[in-house]
């Protein structure tokens, strides 16, 4: 009995086959719990493998090494509470996302978008890259007189213009924009 305590203490992990030997030597008896605390035969390997890296990376650190068994057993018990916490989380997440109402998804009119890149691409270039900078790409009209190089008048009204040669293309309603306000 003393010849084997002896052999639990020289064992590291960075001697060559220490790693191996720890692992044979305390799998599986941790993979026994792992098995008794989840059900799960292939849980409880996985479990037990996590485990045995964390341990064995603070290795070094331990106080007495013939302890990596007591401390390779408490870490497959904080992992096992730790996947039933976040298994109770999951549950209740997917408990409310069942109670909320599905999102109405419009089908894509693929002619109508098909109708607005074309009318889009008979902007002239300058319009067009105002509208697309504020309205795709949603910048405001400062940024997107940054990015052209012109005053912010001037992006102002390469936006509006395009705006209505697209409305006016499309055959849309323009919409007064003293009456939004």
């Amino acid at each position: 009995m003393i010849e084997v305590r002896e052999a639990e203490r020289t064992t590291e992990p960075s001697s060559p086959g220490g790693l191996a030997e720890l692992y044979e030597r305390h799998a599986s008896g941790a993979i026994g719990l792992a098995y008794l605390l989840t059900g799960d035969r292939y849980l409880a390997e996985d479990l037990v493998q996590e485990a045995f890296v964390r341990v064995a990376g603070r290795f070094r650190h331990l106080r007495d090494s013939g302890a990596f068994e007591g401390y390779l057993r408490r870490t497959v018990v904080n992992l096992f509470t730790s996947q039933l916490r976040r298994r109770r989380l999951e549950r209740a997440y997917l408990k409310q996302e069942a109670t909320r109402a599905p999102a109405v998804h419009d089908d894509p009119d693929v002619a109508s978008r098909d109708e607005l890149w074309r009318a889009l691409q008979r902007l002239p270039e300058r319009q067009r890259a105002a509208v697309v900078l504020r309205y795709y790409e949603d910048r405001s009209e400062r940024e997107v007189a940054t990015t052209m190089r012109c005053s912010n008048a001037a992006a102002k009204s390469l936006i509006q213009r395009g705006t209505q040669a697209l409305r006016a293309e499309l055959g849309l309603a323009a919409t007064d924009e003293s009456e939004e306000s």
